[in-house]
């Protein structure tokens, strides 16, 4: 805003370069421009100042639908004074001289103006189109239409007005139509996730299916092995044992073999002594006795000899003494 400093019945004004003041002096136009700085008698002047930069508003408008359901819109516009004269005589933009700021709302009234029109242009858009339609399309065609409604509007070019961009930053439905707008998106993305779920679900089934096969036939290979090291113990141990009876038939039959020979010559021994130990007459049968008995005396503690023994044994002598002396 401009400053004015007073000094009695004389005031200065300074105003920035982004303002546009007008001085009216008996009802005529004595200075107007950007950043004026001047003298003037405050029962004389009437001063305006009009804002040059581009100004924004924010945009809320609320309709319905072809098929009467509630559809809210909202963005920003952006205007800016094209004529600063023009809108001065059309709106009050006079600033108190002792104050230095707005007599009345100016700015209240422009966008308050704007209003109207955006929410007239949205409204008529609004109840051209069904919900859905208005949802897919998304709020770009609203914004052309809007853009080109106010660009060509009279009512802002007659005031020095102009609408520079349109931003909408969302168009939406009610909360309850959303919800039941997004049932069917919702219900079909569950499906897909459960049906993910369901997938990588089976994939780890079958994953762990894979791994129990393998570890199955790790175990079935492993305990075929062990069957076979165990038959091969088995045969090892039999061919061992084999080998050891084998080894003892061969010693038992060779040890057979030596008693069956020396029994065999033992058994011939004994009958060629018999043979002949038969055709000795007795009484060599009994020196042969007597010498056996000399030779085991040493051993022999006591010996009995009756009677009736040395008279058969002289008897054998006196019988075999005329043969033995007749040979």
């Amino acid at each position: 805003m401009a400053s004015i400093k007073s000094l009695g019945f004389i005031a200065q004004l300074r105003s920035d370069a982004s303002n546009h003041v007008i001085r009216y002096r008996n009802g005529r136009i004595r200075q107007s421009g950007r950043g004026l700085v001047f003298w003037f008698r405050p029962e004389t002047a009437s001063i305006a100042e009009l804002p040059m930069d581009d100004r924004e508003m924010a945009l809320f408008v609320k309709g319905r639908s072809q098929d009467f359901q509630s559809v809210a819109i909202q963005g920003t516009l952006t205007w800016r004074i094209v004529d600063p004269e023009l809108l001065a005589a059309r709106v009050d933009f006079s600033l108190g001289l002792l104050t230095g700021s707005f007599k009345s709302e100016p700015i209240q009234r422009i966008e308050t103006r704007l209003a109207g029109l955006v929410n007239q242009a949205a409204l008529q858009y609004l109840a051209q189109n069904p919900v859905r339609a208005l949802l897919d399309a998304g709020p770009e065609p609203l914004r052309n239409q809007l853009e080109a409604a106010l660009a060509t509007d009279p009512a802002l070019n007659e005031i020095g007005i102009a609408v520079t961009a349109v931003r909408l930053t969302n168009l939406a439905p009610s909360s309850e139509l959303e919800r039941a707008l997004q049932t069917p998106t919702f219900e079909a993305l569950q499906q897909k996730a459960d049906q993910a779920t369901f997938e990588r679900r089976a994939m780890a089934v079958e994953k762990e299916r894979g791994i129990a096969e393998n570890e199955l036939a790790n175990k079935t290979e492993l305990a075929r092995r062990e069957m076979l090291l165990i038959t091969q113990e088995a045969e090892n141990a039999r061919n061992r044992a084999t080998g050891v009876a084998e080894a003892q038939q061969v010693e038992a039959a060779a040890e057979a073999e030596r008693i069956r020979t020396v029994e065999s010559a033992q058994a011939e021994a004994e009958q060629a002594r018999m043979t002949i130990y038969r055709d000795l007459p007795p009484s060599v049968m009994l020196g042969l006795a007597a010498r056996e008995l000399a030779g085991k005396l040493d051993k022999i503690e006591h010996l009995n000899v009756t009677p009736d023994l040395l008279a058969t044994v002289l008897g054998e002598f006196r019988r075999d003494k005329p043969t033995l002396t007749a040979s």
